[in-house]
């Protein structure tokens, strides 16, 4: 990883801090708010690719067990891996790689405009909603002391919202591909 990848991977962790000053939703099914951080992760994936993603939401995690509030809410600390949000969290590494592994052989710079756009969408919707619902679910499951049934179905309330997200992240990414061509080169 060069000194480019870790600046990229850093701005898009500032992307991912700016997200959570948008303040959190609470919806009282399941004790996870509706955030906009989510939409960052798929950004990172789409945009940055697999590596540089994953490193974007690692540098996050740091930074959040470090103590700095950078969660949506001014969330911050140790305190927030025994919390019921610790597995979307966590997941949101996993997210990240999915995301820009998937986009990483899904879109090509020769394919149409389209196909760029549902192959986004397609890596954003997989790695920021699937995946990290799997980590998210089965913690919150644990955490909150909830079957894996309560947990999924009271999750499923977040889903429009995130198919909103990578709808926004797979146009952001066509856009960036479309308009910086050298920046999605990824290694």
């Amino acid at each position: 990883m060069n000194t480019r990848d870790l600046v990229l991977s850093a701005l898009f962790t500032a992307i991912i801090v700016a997200l959570g000053l948008l303040p959190p939703i609470s919806i009282g099914i399941i004790p996870v708010p509706i955030t906009a951080q989510s939409l960052g992760v798929m950004l990172a994936g789409v945009i940055l690719g697999a590596r540089r993603g994953a490193v974007a939401t690692l540098i996050l995690i740091v930074l959040v067990a470090i103590g700095l509030p950078v969660l949506s809410g001014g969330r911050g600390g140790l305190a927030v891996f025994a919390g019921p949000t610790a597995g979307y969290l966590v997941g949101y590494v996993f997210a990240a790689y999915t995301t820009g592994f998937l986009a990483e052989r899904l879109v090509r710079p020769e394919q149409s405009g389209l196909v760029q756009g549902v192959g986004f969408f397609l890596a954003a919707a997989i790695g920021g909603i699937v995946v990290d619902y799997a980590f998210g679910i089965v913690y919150l499951a644990f955490a909150a002391g909830i079957s894996l049934q309560q947990a999924f179905v009271g999750s499923l309330t977040f889903v429009p919202g995130d198919v909103l997200k990578a709808i926004v992240a797979a146009l952001a990414g066509r856009a960036v591909m479309a308009g910086y061509p050298l920046l999605p080169q990824r290694s």
